[in-house]
């Protein structure tokens, strides 16, 4: 029995018949790529209506077994996180403010009528299979332990109301780069017939509906030769929300930094909010306001726009080099990562594996 640090619930540990051998794990650990390879193990939570959260265990990853009339099958009742743990400079692992995915992800749960998991539960979840599968931690440049906790309603019923069953779980997935490519600066396509997300829906969730519907816009940004699509607002479309999965900054030539306002539509990036901070604090002024397309392709092109750049879990920080629409593309800057750009980068990246000083107390040891 492992008992979670601040929990009132106690994780049971369940054996594993057939772990992956040690010589096929290393060989998937050589170049684990982004999503496609997955560790020994999860974490389950059941959740009832008048029982609440229990059974709290970790053991074997494998498939679940679901009803056909699963409402999460119907009724799309799901949400996640996305966070990762990193091997630090003295060889230990730790996760990067575990508190604000967890806290993130019941403000979610509030959106869409799911149970709240209490804060320590998520964060004792984490921790638990990053210690149980730390040997899935690759040893490439650059590598993590990307973690994915979630939500959906498990309960058998035909009817649009909140389920009263749930399952809470996390698997683990190593890491390698996002962007296949290793690309210094990624391109950018921009949609005009699609967007992400209006006000008073689901914009601020981050829920798997939100996702299914960027998928064609992405797909068509990827046929015309582009790493991202980036979405409009759904009232005027003309001002730039963020891209697929991250938030973006446009830095200008006065020193100041530009970043699309947090009110519903967009999803407020645990990244973007350290990036606001570090910027912050290298004496920089931060505007959080509008920033339209004619603008960016304007200032782009008088070269008032020195750098843009993109941010979120999976991809950290990652320059934005070329725009292109139905209007036609422009270049920012020379097209690669400006110095701001590498700088808050690194300044971040070496936070999250402990070779700066973090005065923050954002990084949480496993040890």
């Amino acid at each position: 029995m492992a008992t979670a640090a601040d929990s009132k619930l106690t994780f049971t540990r369940l054996p594993h018949p057939a772990p992956v051998p040690e010589d096929a794990r290393e060989q998937a650990l050589a170049d684990p790529g982004f999503g496609t390879v997955f560790s020994d193990h999860m974490v389950v939570i059941d959740w009832d209506e008048g029982t609440g959260w229990h059974d709290a265990r970790i053991g074997p990853r494998e498939p679940l077994a679901l009803d056909p009339a699963t409402a999460v099958l119907h009724y799309a009742q799901e949400i996640f996180e996305g966070l990762k743990a990193y091997r630090l400079a003295d060889g230990s692992m730790a996760l990067f403010r575990p508190e604000e995915n967890a806290r993130r992800f019941n403000q979610s749960a509030r959106r869409l009528a799911m149970p709240e998991l209490p804060e320590e539960t998520f964060i004792a979840a984490c921790l638990e299979l990053v210690k149980t599968d730390r040997d899935w931690f690759p040893s490439l440049a650059g590598g993590s332990l990307y973690l994915r906790p979630f939500m959906f309603a498990s309960e058998p019923f035909l009817g649009v109301r909140p389920a009263k069953q749930y399952k809470f779980l996390v698997i683990a997935s190593p890491a390698g780069n996002y962007f296949k490519s290793g690309a210094p600066a990624v391109s950018i396509w921009v949609s005009s017939d699609y967007t992400r997300a209006a006000p008073g829906g689901t914009g601020a969730a981050k829920c798997g509906g939100n996702y299914a519907a960027s998928l064609v816009p992405q797909a068509e940004a990827i046929e015309r030769g582009h790493d991202q699509v980036v979405f409009l607002d759904a009232a005027e479309h003309k001002w730039i929300e963020e891209l697929g999965g991250m938030n973006l900054f446009f830095v200008m030539d006065d020193g100041t930094i530009i970043t699309p306002p947090l009110g519903g539509t967009i999803l407020p990036g645990i990244t973007r909010n350290s990036l606001i901070t570090l910027a912050r604090e290298e004496g920089l002024t931060i505007r959080e306001e509008r920033y339209s397309i004619d603008q960016w392709r304007d200032d782009a092109a008088s070269g008032r726009l020195l750098e843009t750049f993109a941010c979120g879990t999976a991809a950290v920080v990652t320059a934005v080099g070329r725009v292109a629409s139905r209007d036609g593309e422009f270049t920012i800057g020379s097209g690669g990562p400006g110095q701001l750009t590498t700088k808050l980068r690194e300044k971040l990246v070496g936070i999250q594996r402990g070779t700066v000083e973090d005065t923050h107390g954002w990084v949480q040891r496993v040890d």
